[in-house]
């Protein structure tokens, strides 16, 4: 199921495009500079303050470090921890830390940044939206400068990933109060300007223990969220790489011309329909599978990500640990939905709102997915919001009764057990079920867990769940170090460079 391309001009920039691809090619000298494309502007610029992953697509080890960096294979490797030991049973980790590192403001690296920053993340006050990683320390020991102990209360196996995702980055305390706007941190770039609605310039930090090794001076991000403007973009040169673009239906084009590389990875990604699970009558669990069995989620893949997605029935991907298929607890059946909603005592048509986020793939599911619903007697009028208005009205406030929305973190299925998020679920029986989860370190016993609370999800309808993302990546032929999957989303600038 797929659109006409929204603007018809396109047509024409891509055919001067591919005639220009066949002209000689004239030798080009070495740059130190690019400009990279996101779809959505973050609202501020400390990861640790709000819940927008365009949050981490700038700073992640761009502008902040953490202990540990994750690689595009999905290993965990050092960054400011040099190394590491754990104990046996998981709760006690004593890192390693560089030495001779420092801030962007002179201030230097140490054992006691690392303390404040993960007190700091498991304060009260704390809005880090993965506060409960670092509720699980017990206690942090700085025996020396270069040393900090993590003593657990459950062991954790996930905690090495964790400590490189952007929730954990290590912040300096004299300055972390300007860090939406003026981040100051220990990695490769510092921030030389930022023009709202339009970009963001990072610019090469010379005080970096590795700026020698950083090939690009400066580095641009526009953002840009419409599918053709994207496409425009690239073809122009306007834009030299755009990571997670909706180029899908231009892709082909792409591929036969030389002057652009495409890349077409994996993720650990989750697009679903949210449902404000406390709002009437969507509290009634009988509405939330009726709308699940209304969605083909083939179709919906179709429709909004030309193909490019794989059904899940849960909050949970294939190749995850512990993984198992829950297609089939919600299957499409319209029929199905339209005997769910009468035993529920829902006359026809039931009016529900669906605010849509910017994304393409969300303004292009939510049409598919109105018409769906509406097959069944679901009338889902659709309010299309800026990212701002998504962040603070939907994620901030829950006034909604349905959005689409793309959940790109790998390790959040906590989430379900998160007091007041978004989706107001709130179940005695998962909250139980994810303390087992989080005590327990035995890898198949964890899995067994994992699998329960797939199914417990899945049952519970707390979203309708779509489908697992795959994302397309494109950019100039010349540029090196890109990453092809995206085990979490980041734009690692430092490793690339002009061929």
């Amino acid at each position: 199921m797929t659109r006409p391309h929204p603007l018809a001009w396109i047509a024409a920039v891509l055919a001067a495009a591919l005639l220009a691809a066949s002209l000689p090619a004239l030798a080009q000298p070495k740059k130190d500079t690019a400009v990279l494309a996101m779809t959505l502007e973050p609202p501020g610029l400390d990861p640790t303050a709000g819940a927008a992953s365009a949050i981490a697509e700038i700073t992640l080890y761009n502008i902040y470090e953490t202990l540990t960096r994750i690689t595009s294979d999905g290993r965990t490797v050092p960054l400011l921890a040099e190394g590491w030991t754990v104990s046996p049973d998981l709760r006690t980790w004593t890192f390693r830390l560089k030495r001779g590192v420092s801030f962007h403001n002179g201030e230097a690296f140490d054992a006691a940044a690392v303390k404040y920053s993960f007190e700091r993340a498991a304060d009260k006050a704390s809005t880090n939206k993965d506060k409960a990683v670092y509720a699980n320390i017990a206690g942090i020991e700085t025996p020396d400068a270069h040393t900090a102990v993590l003593n657990l209360k459950n062991g954790n196996p996930d905690l090495l990933f964790q400590l490189g995702q952007a929730t954990a980055i290590i912040v300096e305390p004299k300055s972390v109060a300007g860090n939406q706007t003026q981040p100051v941190g220990t990695g490769p770039y510092r921030l030389e300007a930022w023009n709202k609605g339009a970009s963001v310039t990072l610019v090469r930090w010379d005080g970096h223990r590795d700026a020698r090794d950083v090939k690009l001076r400066r580095v641009t991000m526009r953002f840009i969220s419409d599918p053709a403007a994207q496409v425009a973009a690239l073809l122009s040169g306007d834009v030299d790489i755009f990571p997670r673009v909706a180029a899908a239906r231009s892709l082909k084009a792409f591929e036969a011309n030389k002057n652009f590389q495409v890349l077409v990875g994996g993720s650990r990604a989750k697009t679903i329909v949210a449902i404000n699970n406390k709002r009437k009558p969507l509290d009634d669990v009988r509405v939330r599978r009726a709308i699940a069995a209304a969605i083909d989620r083939q179709a919906v893949i179709e429709g909004a990500a030309d193909g490019f997605g794989v059904p899940i029935g849960s909050f949970y991907v294939p190749g995850a640990p512990g993984y198992i298929d829950t297609t089939g607890v919600n299957p499409f059946d319209p029929a199905k939905a339209r005997a769910l909603l009468h035993q529920a005592g829902i006359t026809p048509p039931l009016e529900l709102t669906m605010k849509l986020p910017p994304t393409p793939y969300a303004r292009q599911g939510g049409e598919v997915v109105a018409a769906m619903l509406a097959k069944v007697g679901i009338n889902a009028k659709i309010e299309n919001v800026e990212w701002a208005q998504w962040l603070s009205g939907v994620y901030g406030q829950k006034a909604y009764d349905l959005t689409i929305i793309s959940h790109v973190e790998p390790l959040d299925f906590g989430n379900f057990a998160r007091p007041n998020y978004y989706w107001n679920y709130d179940s005695a029986e998962f909250n139980t079920l994810w303390a087992k989860v989080q005590a327990t370190i035995d890898p198949a016993e964890r899995n067994r867990l994992m699998a329960e609370a797939q199914t417990l999800v899945a049952r519970d309808v707390v979203a309708a769940y779509l489908y697992q993302p795959t994302w397309i990546t494109v950019a100039n032929a010349r540029l090196r170090g890109l990453w092809k999957d995206m085990p979490l989303f980041v734009n690692d600038l430092a490793a690339l460079s002009w061929q």
